[in-house]
């Protein structure tokens, strides 16, 4: 099964509102947003990050998704999993860990070794909107069922907005 297919059985499986949007395949943001006519900040963005724990406890991974007009704040996305710091994960690992190209993740963690926060702002977006699992499919996904369905707990404050150049 396709992590598309993934996405949408879970949606239909909580009968969440949602509707597929097919598109030319991009993964930036910015230029997605552009072309589905979403606002900036209902997109999520998703990040595979390497979150180092306390008292040389190793690793473990986390699934980060901000809003579209922020950034990740590194240090408040480890603490959201007891974590000290955290980092990119090297391409290699976030591709198997989602099992998709990067761009094309979706809000959603189908590895049980890669726990999910997703940022705080995101709740009152209305839609959400994110790339399926595919560069060429987005869900606008009703973003009460989103946080109905991944619960209140993966929520947390791990974004920082982007600010305009001078």
């Amino acid at each position: 099964m396709t992590t598309f297919e993934k996405v949408i059985a879970l949606l239909d499986e909580h009968h969440a509102h949602y509707r597929v949007v097919e598109h030319e395949a991009v993964g930036q943001t910015d230029a997605i947003s552009a072309i589905r006519g979403n606002a900036l900040h209902q997109a999520a963005k998703a990040m595979v990050l390497d979150v180092t724990l306390p008292e040389g406890a190793g690793t473990r991974y986390l699934l980060a998704i901000v809003p579209g007009d922020c950034k990740i704040n590194f240090k408040s996305a480890a603490r959201a999993i007891g974590g000290k710091k955290s980092s990119f994960a090297d391409a290699e690992t976030a591709q198997a860990l989602t099992q998709c190209v990067m761009g094309a993740v979706p809000p959603l963690s189908f590895d049980d070794r890669l726990a999910l926060r997703v940022d705080a702002r995101l709740r009152d977006v209305g839609t959400l909107w994110f790339n399926a699992g595919a560069l060429d499919r987005s869900v606008a996904l009703d973003v009460a069922d989103f946080f109905r369905i991944v619960g209140d707990a993966c929520c947390a404050d791990i974004a920082t907005p982007m600010t305009a150049a001078a």
